[in-house]
């Protein structure tokens, strides 16, 4: 199987660099409710989320460590001091969602860091992350992807238990396990705004497929926890708060929830499938059958959407996911 490395083979440093120092995108939403892009990777890949309350604040995610003045600049736009930041909270601790939070929570002064208890002792010691990210992608990629990740003390870690809530000024946010893409992930229901914030659980969907007939979906099967069937559960459970709206690390704001999660259903089982049908070849035969069988999978899916993207624009887009997804679907083969 490929390394993760071969995602980032054509990666650009500088051209990266670039992209980070451009002006933060948001957009601000109801309740509060405002998405920041990070600026990981490309517009419009990663978020992270900005939730206000009686002028104090919240982020949910925080990409990476470069994305830090970003999420400060926003504090700064909407004149909510440091001192007023109470929570800091990562869905799961892969990095283009948590890489960011030691260097964010050491500019926060009164914020504590809530993490999934299967996750947090790589926030409170990341030297295994790092090391294991670095022997991945190789020190100067890393770097420039990453940057650096700063511990957190212990003492400002809260770790909830399933279906624990959490009094955000007197908004409450309710903690779900919800495995399948990791097993150190959840998802937050916010009951103010009937909405939750999903991190990966619930897929993956850029705005740039968006359609007049609506959004574009796709589950996150990546390395190295995929399970479908917990990850069917979880979608589930999701459904059953009759939530309104989604928000997605990537990406944003989506609604039409029954729908899209009947597209994530298919796709769990449609890539399972996938995997099956090329079960029996060697690799790198194997790799490059999954992949291309995806990537045809999900053109097709955006043809029947009436996405009017060049085809080329499409692949290039997805590329890094149809990559992460491939190798994690190969690992879950292979671990059954």
């Amino acid at each position: 199987m490929r390394s993760l490395k071969a995602s980032f083979a054509s990666f650009n440093p500088f051209v990266f660099k670039i992209i980070m120092n451009n002006n933060a995108l948001r957009q601000d939403h109801d309740f509060g409710i405002t998405t920041l892009d990070t600026g990981f990777m490309r517009p419009f890949f990663a978020a992270s989320h900005l939730l206000v309350e009686n002028q104090h604040a919240t982020y949910i995610d925080t990409g990476t460590s470069y994305s830090v003045p970003r999420l400060l600049d926003a504090l700064n736009q909407k004149n909510i001091p440091i001192e007023n930041v109470d929570y800091v909270i990562v869905t799961h601790v892969h990095l283009d969602h948590a890489g960011g939070a030691g260097k964010l929570m050491h500019a926060l002064p009164n914020a504590h860091l809530v993490v999934h208890p299967r996750g947090a002792r790589h926030m409170i010691n990341p030297t295994k992350l790092i090391a294991s990210a670095t022997t991945v992608y190789g020190e100067d990629t890393f770097q420039a992807l990453y940057g650096d990740i700063v511990p957190v003390s212990a003492k400002r870690v809260i770790q909830p238990k399933n279906g624990q809530v959490i009094d955000f000024k007197g908004r409450p946010l309710q903690f779900l396990d919800t495995p399948g893409h990791a097993r150190h992930h959840f998802c937050i229901f916010d009951e103010r705004s009937k909405s939750f914030f999903t991190g990966d659980a619930f897929g993956i969907s850029y705005r740039d497929f968006d359609t007049p007939q609506g959004a574009f979906i796709f589950p996150a099967t990546t390395p190295v926890q995929f399970e479908p069937e917990a990850m069917h559960d979880s979608i589930n459970c999701l459904l059953s708060y009759q939530p309104e709206k989604m928000y997605l690390t990537h990406y944003g704001e989506i609604t039409d929830l029954p729908r899209l999660a009947e597209q994530l259903h298919e796709g769990i089982d449609k890539q399972v499938s996938l995997i099956k049908s090329v079960a029996d070849k060697g690799n790198p035969e194997r790799h490059t059958l999954l992949s291309e069988q995806m990537m045809n999978y999900f053109l097709q899916q955006l043809q029947q959407l009436g996405c009017t993207l060049p085809p080329e624009k499409c692949r290039e887009l997805l590329a890094t996911d149809i990559e992460l997804n491939t190798q994690g679907l190969e690992i879950w083969w292979d671990k059954k």
